[in-house]
C-alpha cells in the first residue's frame, strides 16, 4: 500500500477567452504527478478567494458553485480512499478515471501477466497444445525473470515501461549470460511475443515493442544424407542386432519422415488401407496435434514386416539418447562422415526422398506435418534451389 498523499486544488484558468468569467480548474496530484481537469463551473476573478477556494460575494450562484466544488472534492477523496483499501499500485490517472465512472485498468507487471497469460494457456493442453508446448514457455518466462533480476536487481517490471530497449537488452542476456545459440533465443523471443501481443490487444500496453524489433537471422543448413548415402546404409548389414534395429528404424525414418516420439509410438492400428488401396500411416503428430496421412513406400513395408514385434506395437522401444548414440557408431562403420541424428531421417525424407524425386513442396509440407508451409518452405528452399543448381550442372555438361 503507498503512503503517498493526495493533494487537491481548484484554481483559475486564466486563459479563458472570456473576459468576464474564468473555468475554474481541479488538479490533482499524487505520488508527484499532476492532473488538472475542468469542473465545468465559471466565475468572475474577482470573486475567487484562491487561499480558501471558494467563491466569494456578489458572485452570483455562488451557494451552488461551491457546493459543486465540494462535491467533486468529496467524490475525489472517497475514490482515493476505495484505491488504499485494495492496496493495489495505482497513479493519479488511475484516481481520475475512477472519478468519471470509468472502469479501472489494473497495471500489470511483465511476469505477473506472462504468468496471467500461461494460467490460460494451461487450460488449453489436450485440446490445443502439449504440455510440452506449455513447459517451453515456462521456461521462457523463468528467463524474463531471470533477466529482470539481472538488468534492473527487482523481481518485476512495470509492463506499460516495456519498449524496445528491453528487448535489445533480454537478447543479449540470453546470448551472453545464458549462453544460448541464436536459434535458441529467437524461439524463446517469439514465445515471447505471444503474450504481448494479447496483452497490446487488452490495452493493458498501449504500443507493441516487438514493432521494431528483428531478431538476428540464422542461416540453417539443412544436413541429410544423399541418395548414395542412403542406399550405402539400406545395404550394409550389420552383425551387431542393436546396430540393425536402430538403423532399420533410421531407413524406416528416411521412407516416412516420422519424428522420434511419433516411431516409439507407432501402432498397427495406425497402419491402414487407403483409397488407394495401398497401406499408409493415420496418426496425429505430438508437437503440432497435425493429422499425419503417409504412404507406405516399399522400403518401408519391408522394414514393418521384419520388425513388429506385437500386434500392438510396431517397434520396440528405445531411448532417444541411446538412438542417437548408436547411430554415431554407425556412420563410423559405414563411413558416414555426417552427424547421424534420429531428425537427420526426416531430412532425408524432405530432401532425397522427395524434393530430389520433384515431389511438391506443399505435398512435402503436409507429409511432414508442419503446422504451416512457410515453415517447410524456410527449411527446404534451399534443398530446392541446390536441385536445381545440380539439374543445370547437368545440363551444361550434356550440352
Amino acid at each position: 500500500m503507498n503512503n503517498y498523499k493526495l493533494n487537491i486544488l481548484f484554481y483559475l484558468n486564466r486563459r479563458t477567452n472570456n473576459k468576464i468569467k474564468s473555468v475554474i480548474f481541479c488538479r490533482i496530484t499524487y505520488n508527484k504527478v499532476r492532473k488538472q481537469f475542468s469542473t465545468g463551473q465559471f466565475v468572475n476573478p474577482k470573486n475567487w478567494d484562491s487561499k480558501k477556494q471558494i467563491i466569494k460575494p456578489p458572485e452570483p450562484d455562488r451557494d451552488n458553485i461551491n457546493t459543486q466544488l465540494s462535491l467533486i472534492k468529496t467524490k475525489i477523496n472517497k475514490v482515493f480512499l476505495l484505491l488504499q483499501v485494495k492496496e493495489v499500485s495505482f497513479t493519479v490517472d488511475d484516481i481520475y478515471r475512477l472519478y468519471k465512472g470509468e472502469k479501472l485498468t489494473k497495471e500489470y507487471n511483465v511476469v505477473e501477466y506472462f504468468e496471467h497469460y500461461l494460467k490460460q494457456l494451461k487450460t488449453l493442453i489436450g485440446i490445443d497444445i502439449k504440455s510440452i508446448t506449455y513447459n517451453k514457455f515456462e521456461y521462457v518466462k523463468n528467463d524474463v525473470k531471470g533477466f529482470i533480476q539481472w538488468k534492473f536487481k527487482t523481481n518485476d517490471f512495470p509492463l506499460k515501461k516495456l519498449e524496445l530497449q528491453f528487448l535489445n537488452d533480454f537478447e543479449y542476456y540470453l546470448k551472453v549470460v545464458k549462453k544460448q545459440k541464436q536459434v535458441t533465443i529467437n524461439k524463446g523471443i517469439q514465445r515471447f511475443r505471444k503474450p504481448i501481443k494479447v496483452a497490446v490487444s487488452e490495452r493493458y500496453l498501449d504500443n507493441d515493442p516487438f514493432m521494431l524489433f528483428k531478431s538476428k537471422r540464422v542461416n540453417k543448413e539443412v544436413v541429410f544424407l544423399s541418395p548414395e548415402e542412403l542406399l550405402k546404409l539400406e545395404n550394409h548389414e550389420f552383425t551387431q542386432p542393436r546396430l540393425q534395429f536402430v538403423k532399420d528404424l533410421f531407413v524406416f525414418s528416411c521412407y516416412t519422415g516420422l519424428p522420434y516420439r511419433e516411431l516409439m509410438d507407432l501402432k498397427q492400428s495406425n497402419i491402414i488401407i487407403g483409397f488407394d488401396g495401398n497401406k499408409w500411416i493415420k496418426m496425429k503428430r505430438e508437437k503440432t496435434l497435425k493429422a499425419l496421412s503417409i504412404p507406405l513406400l516399399p522400403k518401408a513395408i519391408e522394414i514393418i514386416e521384419r520388425c513388429s514385434i506385437t500386434d500392438k506395437n510396431v517397434f520396440t522401444r528405445i531411448s532417444n539418447q541411446r538412438y542417437n548414440s548408436y547411430l554415431k557408431e554407425i556412420a563410423v562403420i559405414i563411413g558416414i562422415e555426417k552427424n547421424l541424428t534420429t531428425h537427420m531421417a526426416r531430412r532425408t525424407f524432405a530432401s532425397t526422398v522427395l524434393l530430389y524425386n520433384d515431389v511438391p513442396m506443399e505435398i512435402v509440407s503436409e507429409l511432414l506435418g508442419h503446422s504451416s508451409m512457410k515453415i517447410t518452405q524456410d527449411s527446404y528452399g534451399k534443398v530446392v534451389q541446390k536441385k536445381i543448381s545440380t539439374e543445370m550442372n547437368r545440363l551444361k555438361g550434356s550440352g
